[in-house]
C-alpha cells in the first residue's frame, strides 16, 4: 500500500472514531405529562428520568405538527412539514406516497459524514417507491411504513383512503416482507435497536428508534400491566406501553454503556405530538373520547395548536459535553438536524432549513434561536413570538367545533390558554394574525409549486 495513501486512510479513521454516535428516540401519541420526569404522579419511568438528569429536560419543546406524519417529516428534514412536502396525515396502504430525497432527511446529511444509519420502528412518510426509508438516507430499516399496527400480528387494520378496509401486513427488513407473528412490537423495535449498535459499534453511526407507543390499538403485555395495579384501565395501559418504551431506552443505554460508547453518543428524545382523545383508542367498544394520556395541564390534545397538542415532552443527552440542565426557553424539533449536524462535524448552511442550531446554546453559549413559531393544521394555523401565542381557527380535538375564531394567550401568565385576550389586545392579534397568515401563504405556494402534485395525502 502506498504510504501516502495508507496515513490518509488511517487519518480518515480516526476522524470517523472522533465523530459522536447519534440516536434519536420518538415515541407516539406520548402527552407532555406522561413522563414523571415531567410531571406524571401515577406511574414511573425510571429510565427516561435517568436520561433526562444525567442532560438537558426542555419544559418548552415543540412539534411541528399535532399530527404523526408532518411531525416526523419535520424532525427528519429540519424544514417546516408544508416545506417537506408532507402536510397532514399520510395514507398507509402500499400505493402512498410522501417524503421523497428532493428534501434531504438527517439521515442523509449524516450518511455523507461517513455515518452507518439505520431506523428501527415506525415511518409513516410514504410505501410508495422513492418515499422508504431506504430511499431517503437510511442504509438499514427494521420495522413498518404505515401510521399504526397491530402489536402483535403487526398487520395495518386502519381503513384504506380508497374504502378498501381490507387489512394490510406490514413489517419489514429494508425492502423485504418479515413475519414475527406474536413478538410485541415495542420489544422488536428495542431488540433491533441493540442489534443495530452492536453492528455498528465501532461508528459512527446514526440510529432512529420510532416506537410507536402508546398510538392506538392499546396493547401491552401482563408483566407491564401488573406494575400498575391501582390505575384505572384506560391509564394503566397507557402507563404499561410506556413503561415497555422505558424499559427499551434502558436497554438501549445499557448496550452503550457495554460497548463503551455511552460518553460518545449524542442521545435525543422526544414524543411526536400530544395525547390522542380518539375513540379508537378504546377496546371495549366505548364511543367517548379516550382518557389515558395527560397533557400535563396544557389544553388540547392530538390535531390541536394549542400547547396540548403539541408541546411535548423532550431530552437531549450527550455525557461529558452536554451539562445537566432544564431548559425553559422554547425550541422547535426543526431544530434537531441541525444541532445534530453541528455535533457530527457537518455545515447545517449546506441545507435548506427552518431549524437552527441550539448547540451552542447546550453547551453553554448564545443560540441565535427564533423570533417566531409556526403551526399549521388543517383549518388551523398558529404563531408564537416571545411570550405571545396565537392561535386561529383552533380546536381542542378533532371533533369539537372550533373554539375561536382568534384566540390570543400569554404563555408565561396563562400557560393553559385559559383566557382569550384577542379583544383586550386588538391591535397585537392583528398583528400576529397578519404574520401567521403570511406565513401560511407561502407554505400554500411552496406546496402548490413544489409538491400538490406528487404526494397523496388521505
Amino acid at each position: 500500500m502506498n504510504a501516502a495513501y495508507g496515513g490518509a486512510a488511517v487519518s480518515l479513521r480516526r476522524e470517523l472514531m472522533n465523530k459522536p454516535n447519534i440516536i434519536i428516540i420518538m415515541t407516539d401519541d406520548q402527552g407532555y405529562g406522561d413522563l414523571s420526569c415531567m410531571g406524571a404522579q401515577d406511574f414511573r419511568t425510571p429510565h427516561l428520568d435517568a436520561l433526562a438528569r444525567e442532560g438537558v429536560r426542555f419544559t418548552s419543546m415543540y412539534s411541528a405538527s399535532p399530527v404523526c406524519s408532518p411531525s416526523r417529516a419535520a424532525l427528519l428534514t429540519g424544514r417546516y412539514p408544508g416545506n417537506a412536502g408532507v402536510r397532514a396525515i399520510l395514507a398507509g396502504h402500499r400505493r402512498a406516497s410522501g417524503l421523497t430525497p428532493a428534501v434531504p432527511t438527517v439521515a442523509t446529511a449524516l450518511k455523507e459524514l461517513g455515518y452507518a444509519t439505520g431506523l428501527s420502528g415506525k415511518w409513516h412518510l410514504g410505501l410508495r417507491e422513492q418515499c422508504r426509508p431506504n430511499d431517503n438516507g437510511f442504509d438499514e430499516f427494521s420495522g413498518f411504513l404505515a401510521g399504526c399496527l397491530d402489536y402483535y400480528s403487526h398487520i395495518f387494520y386502519y381503513g384504506m383512503a380508497d374504502g378498501n378496509t381490507d387489512p394490510t401486513h406490514d413489517l419489514w427488513e429494508n425492502d423485504r416482507e418479515v413475519w414475527a407473528n406474536g413478538e410485541y412490537l415495542t420489544e422488536r423495535i428495542t431488540r433491533k435497536s441493540v442489534e443495530f449498535i452492536r453492528r455498528h459499534k465501532d461508528g459512527p453511526f446514526f440510529l432512529y428508534t420510532a416506537y410507536n407507543a402508546p398510538h392506538y390499538p392499546m396493547h401491552a403485555p401482563q408483566k407491564y400491566l401488573d406494575r400498575f395495579p391501582g390505575l384505572p384501565g384506560d391509564r394503566r395501559i397507557m402507563a404499561a406501553m410506556i413503561s415497555a418504551v422505558d424499559d427499551g431506552v434502558g436497554e438501549i443505554r445499557a448496550e452503550l454503556e457495554r460497548q463503551g460508547l455511552l460518553e460518545n453518543t449524542l442521545i435525543y428524545f422526544q414524543s411526536d405530538n400530544g395525547p390522542s382523545r380518539e375513540s379508537r383508542n378504546w377496546l371495549d367498544g366505548t364511543p367517548d373520547p379516550y382518557y389515558g394520556g395527560t397533557t400535563g395541564g396544557f389544553a388540547g390534545h392530538k390535531f390541536s395548536l394549542f400547547e396540548g397538542g403539541i408541546r411535548i415532552p423532550a431530552i437531549l443527552s450527550w455525557q461529558g459535553q452536554i451539562a445537566p440542565a432544564v431548559i425553559n426557553s422554547p425550541h422547535i424539533s426543526t431544530d434537531i438536524f441541525p444541532t445534530v449536524l453541528e455535533a457530527a462535524g457537518g455545515d447545517p448552511a449546506r441545507y435548506t432549513l427552518d431549524g437552527e442550531s441550539i448547540l451552542p446554546m447546550l453547551r453553554g453559549g448564545a443560540s441565535r434561536g427564533h423570533e417566531y413559531f409556526f403551526w399549521e393544521m388543517e383549518e388551523q394555523t398558529a404563531v408564537r413570538r416571545g411570550d405571545w401565542k396565537l392561535v386561529l381557527n383552533g380546536r381542542l380535538t378533532e371533533t369539537e367545533p372550533r373554539r375561536a375564531e382568534v384566540f390570543l394567550a400569554n404563555l408565561a401568565d396563562d400557560p393553559g390558554e385559559q383566557r382569550n385576550l384577542a379583544d383586550e389586545l386588538p391591535e397585537l392579534a392583528r398583528e400576529l394574525k397578519e404574520k401567521a397568515l403570511s406565513w401560511r401563504e407561502g407554505i400554500e405556494e411552496t406546496w402548490e409549486k413544489e409538491f400538490a402534485g406528487n404526494y397523496e395525502l388521505t
